[in-house]
């Protein structure tokens, strides 16, 4: 696995849209507060052609022209680490127009984004064996003050951290909106983590006093990008298994549009692709769409496939569409523990 240098104080960051573009508000006005408070911290920004881009659909520009951003950035002497606008609808449109081996051989550079920002955070590592960053995009670090979940992106970014927490409270309504792009996110709901072990689900953990440990290779995303590229020819994810099956594989997953019948389906679909062969464990964000339908609801819409597996399977975590959000390394080998409701990952670059 090739791991990005970190990003040095003083250093150039910089910014690309493969998806959506801060040209709306609140992006706009959280993107360029975003980018003031770097600039006052030292860093330098550097900015790709489309990052106020609105000419594509559910992208920032034409397919061509953000392959050709993507690789323009990766190549670019001058910056140390690259962070995405947003997420969107069609980044996969643009995978036709990135090459992924001439990427192979330029050395690593740090990419974060989430979402549909997936597709290359995902591809990055499964097909050129480098690490990146499935954390928050560049307008979140617009907002008044920092979370703690961006201060430990950007620590993550700068080499200072490679261990994150739950954050504890999480934001169910956003109060960031067209006439408040600044507002931090408004948590006000508990985390409350459920785990499966050993054939039982645990819904309420920390009064039952249980703990885990788990360890493998993370990778994972956003199961509506994730389901989207199986099958194609960019899917070499159960090669990417076998390669690290020493390691096993630490699945991190959660999904934006998708339902729960959606995710039920998405899990079906990824094991009978071979993805779970060498699966060490499974840790789930709360899915946006989440709510039950019928007699389903989203902790069984997993179960029903991570449960046969005989491994830790945690659920309602940090990770998402659901903020805040704790900045994974994907490609990196972890430690998961959990004590009661609390989680930690402990990732290391080797």
């Amino acid at each position: 696995m090739r791991y990005p240098k970190d990003l040095q104080e003083g250093g150039c960051i910089g910014f690309l849209a493969p998806s959506f573009g801060c040209a709306g508000e609140p992006y706009r006005s959280a993107f360029e507060n975003a980018l003031k408070k770097w600039k006052s911290m030292g860093y330098r920004c550097r900015l790709g052609p489309n990052c106020f881009a609105q000419e594509g659909v559910g992208i920032s520009n034409l397919p061509r022209l953000c392959g050709d951003e993507v690789m323009e950035a990766f190549a670019d002497p001058e910056s140390s680490c690259l962070i995405s606008c947003g997420g969107g609808e069609l980044m996969c449109e643009i995978l036709d127009y990135v090459d992924f081996d001439r990427l192979r051989r330029l050395p690593p550079k740090w990419f974060m984004g989430y979402s549909d920002n997936t597709n290359l955070t995902y591809l990055l590592t499964t097909l050129c064996d480098t690490a990146s960053v499935y954390g928050p995009c560049a307008a979140a670090f617009g907002m008044e003050p920092w979370h703690r979940s961006l201060e430990d992106a950007f620590r993550l970014l700068g080499g200072r951290e490679r261990t994150v927490r739950g954050y504890g409270l999480w934001e169910r309504e956003p109060g960031k909106d067209a006439e408040h792009p600044l507002e931090p996110y408004h948590v006000t709901e508990k985390r409350r983590t459920k785990v499966y072990l050993e054939g039982r689900l645990w819904e309420d953990p920390e009064a039952d006093q249980v703990s885990c440990k788990v360890r493998g290779r993370l990778l994972g995303g956003c199961m509506d990008c994730l389901v989207n590229l199986l099958g194609t020819g960019y899917d070499r994810t159960a090669e990417f298994a076998r390669q690290y099956k020493q390691d096993g594989i630490l699945w991190f997953l959660e999904a934006c549009d998708l339902n729960v019948y959606g995710i039920r389906r998405a899990m079906w679909q990824m094991e009978h692709a071979g993805w779970f062969s060498h699966v060490k464990g499974f840790l789930f964000g709360r899915a946006l769409n989440g709510a039950p339908i019928d007699n389903l609801d989203a902790c069984q819409a997993v179960l029903e496939t991570a449960g046969r597996h005989g491994v830790p399977v945690l659920m309602d975590l940090d990770i998402g569409h659901l903020p805040p959000m704790m900045p994974l390394v994907t490609g990196s080998l972890a430690t998961v523990t959990l004590r009661g409701n609390e989680v930690r990952v402990e990732m290391e670059y080797c």
